[in-house]
C-alpha cells in the first residue's frame, strides 16, 4: 500500500522497484489489484480471501466424505 502511495505522490516506478527490490511486473500487479483502495478495503479483501479459502477447503472435505459414503453404500468396499 505504501509503495502505491509513493507512486501516486510522483515517484517513478523504476525508482520504487529498485528501492523496494521488487520487479515492475509485481508493482503493476499490485496496482491492478489494490489501486484505488484504502487500508480498510484491503484488510476486508484479505479477510474475504481467507474466508473463501477456508470455505473451499471445507467444501472439498465434505465432497470427499460424501464420495466415501456413496462408495460404501454401493458396496465398493
Amino acid at each position: 500500500m505504501a509503495i502505491l502511495k509513493q507512486n501516486e505522490a510522483g515517484i517513478k516506478v523504476p525508482d520504487l522497484c529498485r528501492e523496494h527490490s521488487i520487479s515492475s511486473a509485481t508493482f503493476y500487479k499490485w496496482r491492478a489489484k489494490y489501486g484505488g483502495m484504502d487500508t480498510a478495503m484491503i484488510k476486508r479483501l484479505k479477510e474475504l480471501e481467507d474466508e473463501n479459502r477456508r470455505l473451499k477447503k471445507m467444501y472439498a472435505e465434505e465432497c470427499l466424505k460424501s464420495q466415501i459414503r456413496q462408495e460404501a453404500l454401493e458396496g465398493k468396499w
